[in-house]
C-alpha cells in the first residue's frame, strides 16, 4: 500500500513563490526506486495536467508551460518529493497532486505510442492534493 500526502499549498499574489511537498509511505518497493510526478487540476477542468516528473535517477521532465518556473526535487532519505514554484501566475491556480509509479514501471504504451512521464495514466497512486490559489 502506498500513501502520499501533499502540503505547502496556499493563497499568494502573482509573482510569489510556494514550495509544495509530498511525503510517501509505502511497503514493498523502496522509495528510491519510485518515479514521481506532480499534476494539477484547475477549477472546472476534469483532467489533471502533468507539470513535473522525476525518475529514480533524478532525471526531470517539465511541461512547457512551467519550464523555468517550476523545479521538482526528491529526498530519498526523507521519502519526499518537492515542487518549488516561482513567479506564480493566476493561471497556476489549481489543486496540485503528487503521484507515484513504484519501481518506475514501464511507461504506458498503446498502438505504438508511449505516453510521457507527464501523463497521468502512468501513475498508480495519488495524494489528496493541496490547493494553490494565485491572485493578480
Amino acid at each position: 500500500q502506498v500513501q502520499l500526502v501533499e502540503s505547502g499549498g496556499g493563497s499568494v499574489q502573482a509573482g510569489g513563490s510556494l514550495r509544495l511537498s509530498c511525503v510517501v509511505s509505502a511497503s514493498g518497493y523502496t522509495y528510491s526506486s519510485y518515479c514521481m510526478g506532480w499534476f494539477r487540476q484547475p477549477p472546472g477542468r476534469e483532467e489533471r495536467e502533468g507539470v513535473a516528473a522525476i525518475d529514480r535517477d533524478g532525471i526531470t521532465t517539465y511541461a512547457d508551460s512551467v519550464k523555468g518556473r517550476f523545479t521538482v526535487s526528491r529526498d530519498n532519505a526523507e521519502k519526499t518529493v518537492d515542487l518549488q514554484i516561482d513567479s506564480l501566475k493566476p493561471e497556476d491556480t489549481a489543486m496540485y497532486y503528487c503521484a507515484a509509479r513504484p519501481g518506475c514501471a514501464r511507461l504506458y504504451c498503446n498502438r505504438g505510442y508511449c505516453y510521457t512521464p507527464l501523463a497521468s495514466i502512468n501513475y498508480h497512486y495519488w495524494g489528496q492534493g493541496t490547493q494553490v490559489t494565485v491572485s493578480s
